[in-house]
């Protein structure tokens, strides 16, 4: 058991530009001997079709929802510090999505905190993204 409490130290849904670096370093402390990062990049492909870019559309709850995602984890990972990011808004092949850091004592429960922690908001998250296609069609992922 860490001596440490875990903690959430950011949550933010976006519209502007967010970078890994800057939530490494929102995690980071002394006491952490790991810092864990996950950074989701827009890529220029789905399915075999070229894609050109992305919407990302946000629930109004979903920055309360991604605090609690991100205080579940704390509860559940021992001595953890978490910050994370998700973006909304039309995003470029090649811009961060998502950002997701997590500090641990050990390298062990940062790699299990973060990867659960990106699981859930990809499960849990009430944001959709449509996706722009090079022959002109879109398509929403993820809409309920």
């Amino acid at each position: 058991m860490s001596s440490y409490p875990s903690t959430v130290v950011f949550t933010s849904i976006s519209e502007t530009p967010i970078s890994i670096t800057e939530h490494e370093d929102l995690a980071a402390h002394e006491h952490m001997g790991a810092v864990v990062s996950f950074c989701g990049v827009v890529r220029n492909h789905d399915g075999g079709e070229q894609v050109d870019k992305l919407f990302y559309e946000g629930h109004p709850h979903a920055p309360e929802v991604l605090a609690k995602i991100a205080q579940d984890i704390a509860g559940e990972f021992d001595g953890v510090r978490i910050a994370i990011s998700h973006r909304v808004g039309m995003l470029a092949i090649g811009d961060v999505a998502l950002t997701a850091a997590v500090a641990s004592a050990h390298r062990a429960e940062g790699f299990a905190a973060c990867a659960e922690l990106v699981e859930r908001v990809k499960k849990e998250l009430p944001i959709w993204k449509n996706q722009y296609f090079s022959d002109g069609h879109t398509e929403w992922v993820g809409s309920l």
